[in-house]
């Protein structure tokens, strides 16, 4: 226990967190690897707490002397320089974090002085490059030093890097050669014109059933199976820990219509005790929430993103938004026990519609957060770090249970923990025509893509 524990105002509460490893899409996508401060294998002396720094979730606090952390199979690249970077904050300076590799007295990887950033919740990014350094997955420990006593410094994340990214750790800038050529693909096409008595409704859809189950999530974990809580996966049938771009395009293995959709998208599996509740259907629309759909883009291929929080534990008594729900004849006729789950007439079924955010950066396939390059619209549009609209993406999952009093579980908790991703792998032509000819004339298309 430290001897002066400090008291901070956050925007978000202390949480306690099982601890897991969190990087970065794999170095077959990007150049740098993201490890979040609190996704520990080990530790001595640290707390985990809400944070107020860029993106959300947690940092480390109350770091002091003699503390350490250490991390599993961080993987430091191949032979070369490395750029190695550290998210800290501090309201009173004066000690160092110590990277080391293979053990706590093994080879020093960096040193990152700590200096007052103005508080404990002020965050910089410190970063330092290393000529030479082991490869590959590496045990990584960080050890606190500071000689004046107390705590001394807060951690969001480290990161581990080439330098060829750009953005900063955990960011994927987006190939502008190809987006430019997706986009000229896109501009030059004429849309078709829109039969009278259609629906005047930006839509089309992917209508998508059950693939497969893994422990797997290949945005938060990629490249280690089993790390993650269990997921159901729907779309493409060889999504796993290893999934990145081109795996999902050389696959033509799809749950979902139309075939050349070969996206991968999934959500925590749903239990009724220990039994699987599988969807019996999810259909994937992309629409547009915004005043002017005309200015819809498509997803540049192989952009990713998640809505929804994995991490969030609270009740949902009825009448909570972002809820499951009863739908069918019969609708919902009570609530079980804990009052978080809607208890579903015979002749209904167990429903959830996750939206996901529609303004995009115009910069990066994928964000530390994973989050942090896209915002929901507001006021009909998308503008200011968020200009590019692109489709809403929302799922609406339909569950072939009626649910009891004894209610559910999630594979990654309570109801408000539902979640979900989306990992884009479409063939372009196919996708900029729906978005040309359905969303930005408004008009609502079919699974196919037909009025």
């Amino acid at each position: 226990m430290h001897s002066s524990p400090r008291i901070r105002v956050l925007v978000a509460t202390a949480l306690t967190v099982a601890a897991t490893l969190v990087l970065a899409p794999s170095r077959a996508d990007a150049a740098t690897v993201t490890v979040q401060a609190e996704s520990y294998a080990a530790q001595s002396g640290t707390q985990v707490e809400g944070t107020a720094d860029t993106g959300g979730g947690q940092n480390l606090a109350y770091l002091a002397n003699g503390d350490w952390l250490r991390y599993d199979n961080v993987d430091l690249g191949a032979a070369g320089t490395l750029t190695v970077q550290a998210r800290v904050a501090s309201a009173t300076g004066t000690g160092s974090v110590e990277l080391r590799t293979g053990s706590a007295t093994g080879p020093v990887l960096a040193t990152f002085a700590i200096a007052n950033t103005g508080g404990w919740q002020v965050w910089t990014t410190q970063t330092t490059s290393v000529a030479s350094h082991p490869t590959g997955a590496q045990t990584v420990f960080a050890l606190l030093r500071n000689t004046t006593g107390g705590d001394f410094v807060n951690i969001n994340w480290f990161s581990f890097g080439d330098g060829a990214a750009t953005g900063g750790a955990g960011w994927i800038p987006i190939d502008q050669a190809a987006w430019n050529a997706q986009l000229a693909q896109f501009n030059a096409l004429t849309p078709k014109p829109v039969p009278a008595g259609t629906v005047r409704v930006s839509e089309f859809n992917a209508s998508c059933t059950y693939s497969h189950s893994h422990t797997d999530d290949p945005i938060i974990f990629p490249g280690m199976p089993g790390a993650s809580h269990m997921h159901t996966f729907l779309g493409n049938t060889k999504t796993d820990a290893y999934t990145t771009t081109s795996s999902l395009l050389a696959n033509a293995g799809t749950s979902c219509r139309p075939a050349p959709d070969l996206s991968a998208y999934w959500i925590p599996t749903l239990y009724n005790g220990d039994q699987a509740i599988e969807p019996k259907d999810v259909v994937v629309y992309y629409g547009s929430r915004i005043t002017d759909p005309s200015v819809t883009k498509p997803f540049p291929q192989g952009f990713r993103m998640i809505a929804g929080d994995a991490k969030l534990q609270t009740p949902t008594p009825e009448g909570s938004v972002n809820a499951f729900y009863c739908a069918g004849p019969g609708g919902q006729i009570g609530r079980s026990a804990d009052g978080n789950w809607p208890v579903c007439a015979s002749t209904a079924v167990l429903m959830f519609h996750l939206v996901f955010q529609d303004c995009w950066d115009g910069k990066n396939l994928d964000s530390p957060t994973h989050k942090a390059h896209v915002a929901y619209s507001y006021d009909g549009t998308c503008k200011g770090d968020f200009p590019v609209a692109i489709p809403n993406l929302s799922f609406l999952i339909s569950y072939p249970t009626s649910g009891s009093a004894n209610g559910f579980r999630l594979a990654s908790g309570m109801a408000s923990s539902m979640h979900g991703d989306a990992f884009f792998a479409w063939d372009n032509l196919a996708q900029s025509q729906r978005v040309k000819n359905c969303i930005v004339q408004k008009a609502k298309c079919n699974t196919d893509g037909n009025f």
